[in-house]
C-alpha cells in the first residue's frame, strides 16, 4: 500500500466480533484506509483460521486479536471497556444472539454499529454463502470454488460503514 496516500479513516477506532468471511473482509478494509481495529474472537477462536489460516492472517494483518468468552461476566466486563474505547463496532450475529450477549440497541448506543445479516428482512435466520448461491441458482454440479456472496457481503458491510461514519451514532 502507497504510504504516502491519505487513508480516511485514520484514527476511526473499531471493534469487531464478525467471524468466518463477510465481517473479517469489511474489517480489513477498513483497516486498509487507516481504522485501528480489535477483533474479539471466541475461546475456540474464528473458525476461518483453521479453514484457511493464509487467508484468515492476511485479513487480520495488523488487527488486534482478543479472545474473551462473552458468556462470563470477565468476558463482558472486557468487552464493554473495548467498546467504551471504539467508535464503529461491527458484528455479525443474530440479533437474539447479541441480545443474550448484552450487545443490544442501548448497550452500543454510543457507537456506530453495523450488524451483518443473512438478510435484513430475517436476521434471525442464519445465512451462508452456499444457501444463498443455491437460492440464487449459481450453483451446478459441484460446490462453488468462491465466496461470491460473502465477498459482496463484505462490500456492502465495508461501504455500510463508510455511511454510517456521515450520520449521527447508535
Amino acid at each position: 500500500m502507497d504510504q504516502e496516500r491519505a487513508r480516511p479513516l485514520e484514527g476511526v477506532r473499531v471493534v469487531s466480533i464478525a467471524l468466518n468471511v463477510p465481517g473479517p473482509l469489511a474489517v480489513a478494509r477498513l483497516r486498509s484506509e487507516g481504522a485501528r481495529v480489535v477483533k474479539v474472537e471466541p475461546p475456540t477462536g474464528d473458525p476461518l483460521a483453521a479453514i484457511c489460516r493464509a487467508w484468515y492472517d492476511e485479513l487480520h494483518e495488523d488487527v488486534s486479536i482478543e479472545q474473551l468468552d462473552l458468556k462470563t461476566t470477565e468476558g463482558s466486563r472486557a468487552m464493554r471497556a473495548l467498546l467504551a474505547d471504539a467508535d464503529v463496532f461491527v458484528s455479525s450475529q443474530r440479533p437474539a444472539s447479541l441480545a443474550r450477549l448484552g450487545l443490544d440497541d442501548s448497550s452500543v448506543e454510543h457507537l456506530w454499529w453495523l450488524n451483518v445479516v443473512g438478510e435484513l428482512a430475517h436476521p434471525e435466520t442464519p445465512g451462508h454463502d452456499l444457501t444463498y448461491q443455491a437460492r440464487a441458482g449459481l450453483l451446478g454440479e459441484s460446490m462453488p470454488i468462491s465466496l461470491f456472496a460473502d465477498v459482496l457481503g463484505a462490500e456492502r458491510a465495508f461501504a455500510g460503514v463508510l455511511l454510517l461514519l456521515r450520520q449521527p451514532r447508535g
